[in-house]
């Protein structure tokens, strides 16, 4: 069921490109969109334009289109190789694919290029909605994630983050393996970012649940075996204080 509400918000600020060739479905659409969405619709009138607008959208504003809406049967390039080079592109773009009774001959094969949304031609309203409903959400859903999932990273450099939920040390995006030690010295270490840690409060840490705290040569052990694992990790020991990880 549709929120009307919550179609509204998701639609706002929302920019999108609509590549079709038929001048009478193009007004019908776009005075349709016009209703839903708050920015002007862009529209290309085949593959080729469709293309070369995404790409120069993208160029001047740093960012792709939210949705992208295509035809299939276009003049110049069809709405399949415009869907393939999209995706050439922006593998994570949206893009709806409005398809004739007559095309689904094209259907599967825009299925195993990504497609999972189609609406049919001539439009059904409800239909369309729907979709777009839905699509939009998945957007807001994801953006909502991504921001969640910030809000939890520490930039340690220009290649190494900390989830400090997840405990889990990324570099590049790729998850880094870490010992059950490792991952309490990133956590003790990066708790308190401006602290330098004492070899006695980083063990006491460590070692929390066991019956002997070891000596400092087990805790250098830990950090020489870090810095063999990720060498761009700036862990400093402080003579007389204790270590920190130095922030770039």
């Amino acid at each position: 069921m549709v929120d009307y509400v919550l179609l509204e918000k998701y639609a706002e600020n929302k920019d999108i490109l609509f590549v079709e060739d038929d001048e009478n479905i193009i007004k019908e659409t776009k005075e349709f969109l016009e209703l839903i969405f708050s920015k002007p619709i862009d529209i290309a009138k085949n593959g080729k334009e469709g293309i070369e607008k995404y790409i120069e959208f993208k160029n001047n504003n740093n960012k792709f289109y939210d949705i992208v809406i295509t035809d299939i049967q276009m003049p110049i390039m069809n709405g399949i190789e415009f869907t393939k080079l999209v995706y050439k592109n922006n593998k994570e773009q949206l893009l709806i694919v409005l398809s004739a009774h007559s095309e689904s001959n094209y259907l599967m094969e825009l299925v195993n290029i990504g497609i999972s949304h189609f609406v049919t031609k001539p439009l059904n309203h409800d239909e369309f909605v729907h979709v777009l409903y839905t699509k939009l959400k998945e957007l807001e859903d994801k953006k909502t994630n991504k921001e969640s999932n910030n809000s939890n990273l520490i930039e340690i450099d220009d290649e190494l983050s900390w989830n400090k939920h997840s405990k889990e040390l990324l570099k590049n995006n790729d998850f880094v393996k870490l010992t059950k030690k490792e991952i309490k010295l990133f956590d003790i270490l990066l708790k308190y970012r401006e602290k330098t840690h004492t070899a006695e409060e980083i063990l006491n840490y460590l070692w929390v649940d066991e019956e002997a705290i070891p000596d400092i040569n087990n805790l250098k052990n830990i950090i020489s075996r870090l810095r063999k694992k990720v060498p761009s990790l700036d862990i400093e020991n402080i003579y007389g204080f204790g270590y920190r990880i130095n922030l770039k």
